[in-house]
């Protein structure tokens, strides 16, 4: 697998439209921290870690629905293996004029884009949430 993030967002998004409560993903720090910002946000309801039947680490995240519609509208991966894209703190863009949210990877840490700018701090935009 090449772009491990790209895929658990693409499992969320399949998952979701499906109407699934929970999907799987392989565990991996990086995959635990995003999600850590997504279930701060109030994007999931949270994830919990696991094994799979061959014993190999997962993820379970519990998805979020309100009056049967989804959460997450939309969920689109910004910077990809091929593609890095990094921003100053004052370039980080501002998702649907603030009501969508960015996360970014930063020297701190994994953060969401408020965070990121209270911080006074830049790095690699990850992907954004609306």
């Amino acid at each position: 697998m090449n772009d491990p993030i790209g895929d658990m967002l693409t499992r969320i998004r399949n998952s979701q439209m499906r109407g699934k409560s929970t999907v799987s993903t392989p565990a991996s720090k990086l995959r635990a921290w995003v999600l850590d910002v997504l279930a701060d946000e109030g994007y999931i309801r949270g994830y919990e870690a696991g094994t799979d039947a061959a014993g190999h680490p997962t993820l379970e995240i519990s998805l979020k629905y309100y009056e049967g519609a989804p959460v997450i509208r939309e969920l689109k991966r910004v910077s990809t293996p091929g593609r890095r894209v990094y921003m100053g703190v004052k370039d980080i863009p501002s998702v649907r004029q603030g009501l969508g949210v960015s996360i970014v990877s930063t020297p701190k840490g994994v953060m969401s884009d408020a965070s990121a700018r209270s911080q006074n701090v830049g790095g690699e935009v990850l992907c954004t949430v609306f």
